[in-house]
C-alpha cells in the first residue's frame, strides 16, 4: 500500500521589492491550507534574477511573514540551486524537448507583426527546429548565442483546479516557452518546476494570473518528475478602484502596514476573507481564520481591497482584544496603567499607539479649560471621597446636577473638557478612577 505524501506547499516571492497585501493573500492561503493538513510550508525565494534580486528585500519578506504569524518549515533560495536546473535542462536537451533558437527580439517582433497582419495568432513558428548544423554554426559565428525553448506537445492539458474546478489549455495555442536565456540564466518556469519536484511540493496555491502557465508546467512535471501537484488558482486582489496591486504601491506593502501600527490579524482577516464565501470580519487568530478558508468557495471575480475597511477591522480587533494580548506591547509604549486602563480606552482607539494619547490624559497635564464659577464650585464641593470606582462618576454628576440644575450635554461636556482636554473619548466612569482625586481637583481648579 502506497503511503500518502505529506502535504507540502510553497510561497515563492521574487525578492525584487517589498511584498504587498495581495502577496500576503497567497502566502496566508498556502500557510493556512498546509497547517489544516498537518503539512509543511516552504518559503522559496525565486532569486534567479541576479540583477534585480536584493538580500534586503528577502530579509524584509521574512520579517513581514513573521509579523503575520507565518513561520516557514523550510527556507530555500533558487540562487543556491543552479546545478539542479542545469541537470534538468540537459535532460530536456537530450530528449529533444529543449531546442536552441537564434532570433533576436527585433526579429521575433517583426514576425509577430506579420502574423497579426495575416490574421494568425502570435505563436512562435518553430523555425529554429529546421536549422541545419551548418546554419547554427554560421549564426554562432556572427556572435549570436542561442536561447532555449521548450518544445510543447500540441495537445490539450487538463487538470482539476481546487478553486476553479475542471480546467484545460490547448497547448497548440501557445508558443514554445523560453526556459533558458541566451546568457545562460533561467526564466521562472524551469527552476520553479525543478524545485517543486525536488522539494516534493504537493499543492501549488497561487494567483489566477498563473493559470496559463499551468499547462506548460504540467508537461514539464510529466517529463522531469514522478507526480503532478494539485493546483489552486485564487482570485486576485485589486485596490478599491479595481486596479491591480504591484510592488510599486509602497503604501500597501506589508512593511508599510506593519510600520504604520496595523494589527497583523486585521491584514490577515481582510486578505483571506475578501472575495470568499465568508463575510469580511475581524478574526482574532490564524487558527480561527484557517477554519474559515475553503478554496472551493472562493469567488472567481477579482476581490477589491478597501484600505478604509482595513482601518475598520483594525479598530474592531482592538476593541475586543483582551489585556493579556497587549500587556507587553503597552509596557513597551511606556504605559503602566494595567488592565483597568486598557479596558477603559480600547474602545476609543484605531491603532495601539493611540493608547499613548489617553495615557497622557490620565497622567496629565491636560490643557486647562475654564468653568463657570458656580459650576466649578458645585463640582469641587461634590467630589466624592476616595477610594473611587466605576460608580463614582454617576454619584458625582448626580450631586452636581442637584446643585446646578444642569443635565445632559450641558452637565457632561464641561466636565469632559476640563478633565481630559477633549470633547470625545472613553467613558468617564472608567477613566475618572484612573485620573484620581488629586488630579481631578487640580484640573477643576486650573
Amino acid at each position: 500500500m502506497t503511503t500518502p505524501m505529506k502535504t507540502k506547499v510553497r510561497f515563492a516571492p521574487s525578492p525584487t521589492g517589498r511584498i504587498h497585501i495581495g502577496n500576503a493573500r497567497t502566502a496566508l492561503m498556502n500557510w493556512l491550507f498546509s497547517k489544516s493538513q498537518m503539512g509543511d510550508f516552504i518559503l522559496r525565494f525565486d532569486d534567479t534574477d541576479v540583477e534585480r534580486s536584493r538580500r534586503e528585500y528577502a530579509d524584509s519578506i521574512e520579517m513581514d511573514l513573521h509579523w503575520l504569524g507565518i513561520k516557514p518549515d523550510l527556507l530555500v533560495r533558487q540562487s543556491e540551486r543552479f546545478p539542479l536546473y542545469a541537470a534538468a535542462a540537459e535532460k530536456l536537451k537530450s530528449i529533444g524537448r529543449l531546442y536552441p533558437c537564434y532570433e533576436t527580439e527585433e526579429e521575433l517582433d517583426r514576425r509577430r507583426k506579420r502574423q497579426a497582419a495575416r490574421g494568425l495568432p502570435p505563436v512562435y513558428d518553430r523555425a529554429a527546429l529546421s536549422l541545419s548544423d551548418a546554419e547554427k554554426q554560421a549564426l554562432e559565428a556572427e556572435g549570436r548565442k542561442p536561447h532555449w525553448r521548450f518544445k510543447l506537445e500540441h495537445r490539450i492539458v487538463e487538470w482539476h483546479d481546487l478553486v476553479r474546478g475542471s480546467c484545460h489549455v490547448d497547448c497548440a495555442s501557445l508558443s514554445d516557452p523560453v526556459l533558458v536565456r541566451a546568457d545562460g540564466t533561467y526564466l521562472y518556469t524551469l527552476p520553479s518546476v525543478v524545485d517543486d519536484i525536488d522539494l516534493q511540493v504537493t499543492h501549488i496555491i497561487r494567483g489566477e494570473d498563473h493559470v496559463t502557465n499551468t499547462a506548460v508546467q504540467i508537461q514539464l512535471f510529466e517529463i522531469l518528475g514522478t507526480h503532478v501537484p494539485h493546483f489552486a488558482h485564487h482570485n486576485l486582489l485589486t485596490n478599491a478602484s479595481g486596479e491591480g496591486l504591484s510592488k510599486r504601491m509602497g503604501h500597501l506593502s506589508l512593511t508599510s502596514l506593519r510600520e504604520g501600527g496595523l494589527e497583523p490579524m486585521a491584514a490577515a482577516s481582510l486578505a483571506v476573507l475578501v472575495g470568499s464565501a465568508e463575510a469580511v470580519r475581524p478574526i482574532a487568530s490564524l487558527q480561527a481564520l484557517g477554519a474559515l478558508l475553503d478554496l472551493g468557495r472562493l469567488s472567481r471575480a477579482p476581490a477589491r481591497f478597501d484600505e478604509g475597511e482595513l482601518d475598520h477591522l483594525n479598530a474592531r480587533l482592538l476593541h475586543d482584544m483582551p489585556y493579556a494580548d497587549v500587556a507587553e506591547r503597552l509596557q513597551g509604549l511606556g504605559i503602566e496603567g494595567g488592565e483597568a486602563f486598557w479596558l477603559a480606552i480600547r474602545g476609543n482607539i484605531g491603532r495601539l499607539q493611540d493608547s499613548k494619547l489617553w495615557w497622557s490624559v490620565v497622567q496629565g497635564p491636560v490643557a486647562p479649560h475654564a468653568l463657570e464659577a458656580a459650576f466649578q464650585t458645585a463640582a469641587l464641593e461634590s467630589l466624592p471621597p476616595a477610594p473611587w470606582g466605576h460608580e463614582t462618576w454617576a454619584q458625582w454628576t448626580a450631586q452636581i446636577k442637584a446643585k446646578t440644575g444642569l443635565s445632559g450635554k450641558a452637565l457632561f461636556m464641561p466636565l469632559r473638557q476640563v478633565l481630559t482636554g477633549h470633547e470625545h473619548g472613553p467613558e468617564l466612569k472608567a477613566l475618572l478612577p484612573l485620573i484620581g482625586p488629586e488630579q481631578v481637583r487640580a484640573r477643576l481648579m486650573a
